[in-house]
């Protein structure tokens, strides 16, 4: 059995790597691993008096950032 490099994958890859091969849990790991490194940024709070605009611009820019 090939050792796979999982570290050496891009997260898109490795992502993809996972979807397709969903019974390698080392990979599932190696992914959470992966996408629990990035900083975690607060949009709002529920009480915000403005949250649903925080919300709707959040949004959109993950919207665009994924277009582009």
């Amino acid at each position: 059995m090939n050792q796979i490099n999982y570290a050496a994958m891009s997260e898109k890859d490795l992502k993809q790597y996972f979807l397709q091969h969903r019974e390698d849990k080392t990979a599932l790991q190696a992914y959470l691993d992966r996408i629990n490194e990035h900083p975690r940024q607060i949009i709002t709070t529920v009480d915000a008096p403005d949250f649903d605009a925080k919300i709707q611009a959040a949004i959109r820019q993950q919207m665009q950032q994924n277009i582009g």
